[in-house]
């Protein structure tokens, strides 16, 4: 899309805020209005309904009313008065709302405002907006949910009522949107984790704080055993450290200062004052410093998949997405200046590696995150070694043909770093790998090593994550795999399913020998018909099925039903074993 087509869509998303509004105030008369923005695919707009309670179904009505005053084909009409007539007027009519915007411009020693007007609506707005409503396509919008707000998104204020809406430039594409919308909500993590009984809440244990079941273990222990062996065969080693600190830590990290009230702050009747860690980054240092390292040592790699704690808001906690207890694969390398750019390269083919066996890779895309260059004070560390840092990163985009984008602003506390973009199987965008370069932390806790001749130097700190928090990367595969997970990652590769009583001892003896194999197996003996009991297992969305009755029992065969088939197929007892073993091993 154009420059200017990417302008007039918003243009447009605007005017049809607008366009909202005016069919609100058609509707509710005494409706006190706030904001109404565009926003990424759509618009909403931001109103106090006072007592009145407005709910999904009044999103029909006013759809209605929109597409009436659309056909009206009624002109935004554009006038310019002096601000203070502008706060008399909003005063006079009781837009608290408003007034509260004309006292911030004031303030910002504006002289003048606008209004567009469109029919009996008026409102406080710079624009711009399209000419008439009749040019708004009336087949491309939909207004899709109802929302709480509070007014500014500060919770001490009023809570408002925020409608959504979507809204495109043809007929076709908001369609599309809405059917991916639909897909997007049949995979959604938080409804199929509960119907695959992956993971649960608890108001005693507390929100954001997921408990995972067997089956939810089961995908994260296959996910540690691969990142694990994948940095492995590039040098890593495991460590451990403690799930908090003194404060003492973070602060000489910048981490007290950077999270500041989230934290997670512990203390004893005994006098002990401990923090959560919100990173493993400040533990894993004072490994690094336990005892004298030479420059033979280096590069020193370690790994640890552990918790962090982050007291975010809790407005904004949900499903595995957002939590406070945040398990995460880590890792930090500790090496010479003329070593960073191997590491660099290094980290960023465990996570090709890594991403190629779940099918993401090359269905992504690269930042170089650097400095905001206007704010040198939002980060450590000297301006120099910041130039190197990001040097570096560019050689190695440019070598490895990552065709990184640059992105400033973007860099972490301490250095500049490649975020890696990937987009699931409905175009959903995530970031989850990083490789970040840090000079400041080794200088800021007095981390040396001593160099071939004899001098102490400070050692560079590669930051890299492959997976990102456990949480993030449960949720972006099951909505990813819609909850059909490869055979490698599903939590049950066999179903096996006893059509009688009398055939549970086979069924039985059959699945020992799975587990001998290291196939993970789960049987249905329950007193159910067959008919619910594959239903069941297809919704479970097992990779293989086997319904064993007489027939099954007697045969030397298995009798195989594939994920996704009503068709079975026989296969030798030992074959069907090497067919999982080997998906197992190629990650599939």
């Amino acid at each position: 899309m154009t420059k200017k087509n990417t302008i007039d869509l918003e243009m447009m998303r605007h005017s049809f805020s607008h366009v909202m509004a005016a069919a609100v105030l058609k509707l509710w008369p005494d409706v006190k209005f706030a904001i109404g923005p565009a926003i990424d695919n759509g618009f909403y707009y931001d109103f106090d309904f006072g007592d009145k309670k407005i709910g999904e179904d009044d999103l029909v009505k006013i759809e209605k009313e929109m597409e009436k005053i659309i056909k009206a084909d009624l002109k935004f009409e554009r006038s310019e008065i002096k601000i203070d007539e502008a706060l008399a007027k909003e005063k006079k009519s009781g837009q608290v709302y408003k007034e509260e915007l004309i006292l911030d411009l004031v303030k910002e020693g504006e002289k003048n405002v606008s209004y567009y007007k469109l029919g009996d609506f008026e409102d406080l707005c710079r624009g711009p907006h399209v000419a008439l409503s009749g040019e708004l396509p009336v087949g491309s919008f939909k207004l899709t949910k109802i929302a709480g707000a509070y007014w500014r998104g500060d919770e001490k204020n009023k809570m408002l009522t925020r409608i959504y809406g979507v809204a495109f430039a043809t007929k076709k594409e908001l369609e599309d949107y809405l059917q991916m919308l639909e897909e997007a909500e049949k995979r959604d993590h938080r409804k199929l984790g509960k119907e695959l009984d992956l993971f649960c809440f608890s108001e005693l244990v507390g929100p954001g704080l997921p408990l995972y079941t067997p089956k939810g273990m089961a995908i994260i222990d296959e996910l540690k055993k691969h990142i694990e062996q994948v940095c492995r065969n590039y040098g890593f080693e495991k460590v451990m450290t403690p799930h908090f600190a003194k404060i003492d830590l973070y602060e000489t990290s910048g981490h007290a200062k950077k999270f500041g009230d989230e934290l997670f702050h512990v203390y004893s009747d005994k006098g002990h004052k401990f923090v959560m860690k919100p990173v493993q980054c400040p533990h894993q240092t004072q490994i690094y410093a336990s005892k004298i390292r030479s420059y033979r040592d280096l590069p020193i790699r370690y790994m640890e998949s552990e918790r962090q704690y982050r007291a975010e808001k809790s407005g904004e906690v949900g499903g595995l997405s957002r939590v406070y207890a945040i398990t995460v694969e880590d890792g930090h390398t500790f090496c010479r200046p003329d070593q960073v750019k191997d590491e660099i390269i290094g980290m960023v083919n465990i996570i090709k590696d890594f991403y190629s066996a779940l099918g993401l890779w090359g269905n992504h895309w690269v930042s170089l995150s650097v400095r905001d260059y206007d704010h040198p004070e939002k980060y450590i560390g000297e301006s120099a070694d910041w130039d190197l840092c990001e040097k570096m990163l560019q050689e190695v985009s440019d070598e490895m043909g990552l065709k990184a984008k640059r992105c400033e602003g973007e860099a972490a506390l301490y250095g500049p770093k490649l975020d890696f973009m990937f987009r699931d199987a409905i175009g959903k965008e995530i970031q989850i790998p990083t490789v970040q370069v840090d000079f400041a932390t080794p200088k800021k806790f007095n981390l040396h090593y001593t160099d071939k001749d004899g001098v102490e130097k400070s050692p560079v700190m590669v930051h890299r994550a492959i997976l990102g928090s456990y949480e993030r990367f449960l949720a972006l595969l099951i909505e990813h795999f819609a909850g059909a997970f490869p055979v490698w990652l599903s939590p049950v590769q066999v179903k096996l399913i006893a059509v009688s009583e009398k055939h549970n001892d086979f069924v039985q003896k059959l699945a020992d020998e799975f587990k001998k194999e290291n196939i993970r197996v789960e049987l249905d003996i329950s007193d159910e018909t067959v008919g619910n009991k594959i239903r069941k297992a297809v919704a479970e969305k097992v990779p293989y099925m086997l319904v064993i009755g007489d027939k099954e029992a007697s045969s030397d065969k298995l009798v195989v039903r594939d994920r996704g088939s009503k068709d079975t197929r026989e296969i030798n007892k030992e074959e069907f074993f090497i067919e999982i073993k080997d998906k197992i091993v190629k990650k599939e």
